[in-house]
């Protein structure tokens, strides 16, 4: 299915009545666009109103949409967001493969279709064979290529990325940046990346929004 790109329209977040964020752009399949600023500057409330899970502390106005399609008030579950965190958030009493499996549409039937997915999916981030590996034995690389690939198991619509790299060393940040920009360029993605690192959106490409002091 063709992906389509992600619209924000006058979207505007403020926290007891000062305007953090507000700002329109539009995010073709593919792109990047990259939000950068201090901490508290409001960078994860637009990525969290995006998604749906905005805390309610918050004041927030605009439009999020999606080929045409207004996600603005729809529930989390049902604007089909993928996110990368900072921590990959691995489920620890599930195998590496279990993970994978748990992210599948339950519309994908039958125990060797999901199995394959699994492994194709592995396969795709670098892990091949690693289905049956307790999370807590992987290196912080292999965790967020695991996190990764079962964001993308899921079929979403978007990535959503909140400073995924921020933990990696240097050249393991290096690659598994290089492998999410990749993926979503592959995938037909829009993506919306936060971040304070000047490297990250120098590899994203894109636009640049920079909110908050600097």
């Amino acid at each position: 299915m063709a992906q389509k790109g992600l619209e924000l329209q006058s979207v505007t977040i403020a926290l007891e009545g000062r305007v953090l964020v507000a700002l329109s752009r539009s995010v073709a399949p593919g792109d990047v666009l990259t939000l950068m600023g201090p901490s508290g500057s409001g960078k994860s409330s637009l990525l969290a109103y995006i998604g749906g899970f905005l805390d309610p502390v918050f004041s927030a106005s605009g439009k999020v949409m999606i080929g045409g399609c207004d996600l603005t008030n729809l529930p989390t579950e049902d604007r089909h967001a993928g996110i990368l965190f900072q921590d990959p958030l691995l489920f620890p009493h599930m195998t590496v493969g279990g993970n994978l499996a748990f992210a599948i549409p339950a519309s994908i039937k039958g125990r060797e279709e999901r199995r394959n997915r699994v492994e194709e999916a592995l396969e795709g981030v670098g892990l091949a064979g690693l289905a049956g590996r307790d999370p807590a034995t992987l290196s912080g690389g292999q965790k967020a290529r695991v996190a990764l690939a079962r964001v993308l198991l899921s079929s979403p619509r978007m990535l959503l990325l909140d400073e995924p790299f921020s933990r990696l060393d240097t050249e393991l940040r290096q690659q598994v940046r290089e492998l999410v920009f990749a993926k979503a360029r592959d995938s037909r993605l829009p993506v919306v990346l936060v971040t304070h690192d000047e490297d990250d959106a120098a590899a994203a490409g894109g636009d640049v929004v920079r909110v908050g002091s600097q």
